[in-house]
């Protein structure tokens, strides 16, 4: 747990990420995206998401600039699927990775060319299917022979022929070993590999599909640049197999996500020049086998391009306990970002206050306004003395926050959304009163 104050330069005393100043985190010289606290906070009120934008566009230059030709980049919308997010990065020229008919319609909006979206995902409804076909996105991922019949069925109806991936089953608790090893599984996602080639066989045969290749999503927040490396290896590999055996050329593997950023002490950022090293390596021997030197790699960052882009910001509306371990009660907390519930791991705060450097630190817990045991985001973590005012800020937010957890818990405000670009910021969505939450219910007379 990462958790240290500004010191007077704006850096962090401890965990500082060692990524180089051009894609480092959003807090600087005690701002965040060089705008001032304070001022976010007068402006649109607390709890607030807070975006930068700018740092999104270099880390997407930063991923794209260590790949090798024949890679390309679709963000992980569910991620983050706020709309002026999602414009931005539809504007650095990236595609978009997509896992519902929401967020079909909301990449569409954000600009993104719908042959740049490929929708991945398990139990997609038959009007998700035809509204992805319709539209003509890229490839649709098929997670099940039965998908796969309905989407034959769609596609004809609709006199359209849909290009679609296959995607294989790997066992969560495997999620680092050899795919070829744990293609055999089932569950939730993908298919084992025996049926993956059936249903590679019908595909390749259908006048309404048009199989580009596999897709195996292997693990999440991957700090290993060698061990996503080899994943992208090892799904190569199947691909080239399964489409061999369907008498098709493999066009497309899409690798996945996972691609990860630093939460917790001692932990190295991803060493992007090493993945482009293993990556370029791997370029070069498919280059030299026919049935892979066409082939084009997808990658689906989520996190790695937008979570160290975004802060949770919450102000202090209590301190208790006692002098040598405050609690600081803060007026939003897991309704509005859950993460820290979910996967037990605490993210790093900062105490955005002018004399925070100046304070004496004490081992503080950090809680939310929720009547849950659950709603804690810090224990006896070392900060400067709370004091009722104060703003906090969660760093690394920006990916799996505010959507992914439980707005409507206990009525509270949501929190809004804004996003700074070149130190201006901007309401991108708005806060929710529970009022206007009550407008979109109905007492019945019975």
């Amino acid at each position: 747990m990462r958790s240290e104050p500004p010191r007077a330069d704006g850096q962090l005393v401890e965990g500082q990420p060692a990524e180089g100043p051009a894609i480092d985190g959003m807090l600087r010289n005690g701002l965040l995206a060089d705008v001032s606290p304070a001022a976010l906070a007068r402006d649109f009120g607390t709890p607030l998401y807070v975006y930068d934008l700018g740092l999104i566009g270099r880390r997407v230059d930063a991923l794209g600039a260590v790949l090798p030709s024949g890679f390309r980049l679709a963000f992980a919308v569910k991620a983050n699927p706020a709309l002026g997010v999602l414009a931005h990065i539809a504007g650095c020229g990236i595609g978009a990775d997509i896992a519902s008919g929401g967020e079909l319609e909301t990449v569409l909006r954000a600009g993104f060319a719908p042959v740049s979206v490929a929708m991945t995902g398990p139990g997609k409804r038959d009007e998700e299917l035809a509204a992805a076909v319709t539209a003509g996105i890229g490839a649709i991922t098929v997670e099940s022979l039965g998908e796969l019949h309905r989407l034959d069925g769609i596609a004809a109806t609709l006199h359209r022929r849909q290009p679609i991936l296959l995607r294989l089953a790997v066992a969560e608790e495997a999620q680092f070993e050899r795919v070829r090893l744990i293609g055999g599984v089932e569950g939730k996602f993908g298919m084992p590999l025996p049926v993956l080639k059936e249903a590679a066989a019908f595909a390749a045969t259908s006048p309404n599909l048009e199989l580009l290749g596999v897709h195996a999503f292997g693990a999440s927040n991957l700090l290993d640049a060698g061990r996503i490396a080899d994943h992208v290896a090892e799904i190569v590999a199947v691909g080239k197999e399964v489409a061999g055996e369907a008498g098709v050329p493999l066009r497309l593997v899409d690798a996945g996500g996972g691609l990860g950023i630093p939460y917790a002490d001692g932990e190295r950022p991803l060493d992007l020049a090493l993945l482009g090293t293993r990556l370029e390596e791997l370029r070069a021997r498919w280059d030299q086998d026919p049935a892979l030197r066409e082939m084009e790699i997808l990658l689906e960052p989520g996190r790695f391009l937008v979570g160290p882009a975004g802060a949770y910001v919450a102000r202090v509306v209590d301190v208790k306990g006692t002098d040598e371990a405050p609690v600081a009660i803060l007026d939003g907390g897991i309704n509005h970002n859950v993460r820290v519930a979910l996967v037990r791991q605490e993210q790093r705060l900062a105490v955005l206050a002018p004399d925070a450097g100046a304070r004496d630190r004490v081992p503080t817990t950090v809680a939310g306004p929720l009547c849950t045991g659950l709603d804690v985001f810090a224990l006896h973590v070392e900060l400067p003395r709370p004091r009722v005012g104060d703003l906090i800020a969660m760093l690394e937010a920006g990916a799996y926050g505010f959507t992914e957890s439980m707005p409507f818990f206990l009525s509270h405000p949501t929190p809004a959304e804004v996003a700074v670009r070149g130190g201006q910021a901007r309401l991108i969505r708005p806060r929710l009163t529970p009022r206007e939450l009550l407008e979109h219910q109905i007492a019945p007379r019975w």
